[in-house]
């Protein structure tokens, strides 16, 4: 489990517990045994059915983050964490939209970041490559970002889409 967590591996954190429970049900038979051959029948039962509760909760507290992964889903503290550190970097006013999923056991990310509008491309990329690394530090299973820079003007997907007939169309645009 503790290298699960390490390397990000839901799949294997699971199978950590799946291991902890194997051994844990072994030693509860092994009372209900002894139980039964000192004339306690009762306790037979009494354990099978802590086994059962035991082996549900296990698979309803690992069967979410495996499926959430599975989907490409994210935790909602990892989403946190890696908006307040772009937001930490020098000259970021504010992160107006971010994606986060995981592939595998590595986490990539998409951040519009909000700046001065007076701030010049060089500037911008620099706040860019700021965020990059601030986040490469935060988390180990980092794989890629992608970092769009926007005027705190006009931040946001909402501002990279033009109006054709009343009707919302995408319209291309190049990532700094």
């Amino acid at each position: 489990m503790k290298v699960g967590k390490e390397i990000g591996s839901a799949a294997l954190i699971a199978d950590g517990y799946h291991a902890r429970v194997d051994g844990l049900t072994s030693l509860a038979v092994l009372i209900g045994a002894a139980g039964v051959w000192l004339g306690y029948p009762i306790i037979d039962p009494l354990i099978g059915m802590l086994i059962t509760i035991t082996i549900l909760k296990i698979v309803l507290d690992t069967s979410k983050p495996v499926f959430t992964r599975l989907l490409d889903g994210v935790e909602p503290e990892v989403i946190d964490k890696v908006k307040n550190v772009a937001e930490s970097a020098d000259g970021v006013c504010k992160v107006t939209d971010l994606r986060v999923r995981w592939i595998g056991h590595r986490l990539h990310a998409e951040i519009n970041a909000s700046v001065d509008p007076s701030l010049s491309v060089e500037e911008g990329h620099e706040i860019a490559n700021s965020i990059r690394k601030k986040l490469q530090e935060s988390f180990s299973n980092l794989s890629d970002t992608i970092i769009h820079i926007d005027p705190v003007t006009a931040s946001g997907e909402c501002f990279h889409c033009g109006l054709e007939s009343n009707k919302t169309k995408h319209v291309n645009h190049t990532h700094v």
